[in-house]
């Protein structure tokens, strides 16, 4: 049986963290960085950021598109994906734009987050015409949408009978009757305490014989300027209980002893180094970098790593 677990102010903040990275994504986006029709659905006008903020949201994006389209190419269209933590991403919308829209696409969130993320979907045509099935229905109810092929549910990471009650009302399957599976996490594992992030990361991986998981989050903050990032998330309430922050190699390290047959992870430095080169010279040309140590210090704080089972997606890597 789940713990109840009561909603806390640090609930609260962690929520917002997901309207401050919108908000930055929109930044990015109205400058050029990337394209994406739909962010701006979930958020209105934004202040411009800086160009270091802008630069590493657009590595961020990037990094991990690398990694989706080679677990498409790798599987085809006939598999899923979960998004832990999805906040108001746009990733289903985007993949539907080109042919590499999969089977099944289930998000999840706090009920805070997928209720008004259903509310956005259900007032704008745009949002809600890409994920009607051919009988044009969508179900939603208390919160949750359904439809044949995109599911978007409120639950707590933390309570693993409420996560597998929600992947089983989306059709996610277990065991080798699942698809094959990408899990992402953008964010998301670190505001977990590490008793509840590594029995999640488990009980998905025990789920999924052929899956791959993709983890964006903080690493490296035992140093100065990771110091006074932690710091700064704590003044807004939100301390990260994951366990989470330490080099790319402990991080790779942590999701092999969690039921994940081969892991890799790198700072984002490394990742941004991996882009093609006419990307980075295309985006480097959008705005003056002034602060050039201050964006490799963001880099080198943030890491993006791969952990999979099954031999189909082992190669997956940076340079693949």
């Amino acid at each position: 049986m789940d713990n109840i677990i009561s909603w806390s102010a640090e609930d609260e903040a962690i929520i917002g963290t997901n309207t401050d990275a919108t908000e930055c994504k929109r930044s990015a986006v109205e400058l050029g960085y990337w394209k994406d029709d739909y962010i701006s659905y979930f958020v209105k006008h934004v202040d411009r950021k800086a160009p270091e903020i802008n630069r590493g949201y657009y590595a961020r994006v990037r990094g991990m598109e690398m990694f989706i389209h080679q677990f498409i190419e790798r599987c085809g269209t006939k598999c899923q994906i979960i998004n832990l933590g999805c906040g108001y991403d746009t990733l289903y919308w985007r993949l539907k734009e080109t042919t590499q829209a999969v089977g099944n696409f289930i998000e999840l969130d706090f009920p805070a987050v997928t209720s008004k993320k259903c509310h956005i979907i259900k007032r704008n045509k745009q949002l809600l015409e890409k994920i009607c099935n051919e009988d044009g229905e969508v179900v939603i109810r208390e919160g949750d949408l359904h439809s044949d092929g995109y599911h978007l549910a409120g639950c707590d990471l933390r309570c693993l009978g409420e996560v597998r009650r929600k992947l089983a009302a989306a059709g996610a399957g277990e065991g080798p009757a699942a698809p094959p599976t990408l899990l992402l996490a953008e964010c998301v594992l670190v505001y977990l305490r590490p008793d509840a992030a590594d029995a999640l990361l488990r009980r998905l991986a025990a789920q999924f014989p052929r899956c791959a998981l993709l983890v964006y989050e903080q690493c490296n903050l035992g140093d100065k300027f990771g110091e006074v990032m932690v710091r700064n998330l704590s003044a807004r309430g939100c301390a990260l209980a994951g366990g989470g922050g330490g080099s790319p190699a402990e991080q790779a390290a942590r999701l092999r002893g969690l039921g994940f047959e081969a892991a890799r992870c790198w700072d984002m430095t490394a990742v941004w180094r991996a882009l093609p080169d006419d990307d980075r010279l295309r985006v480097e040309a959008l705005e003056m970098l002034d602060e050039r140590e201050l964006l490799h210090q963001l880099h080198s704080h943030y890491a993006l790593a791969v952990a999979t089972r099954s031999a189909v997606f082992a190669d997956m890597d940076l340079n693949a």
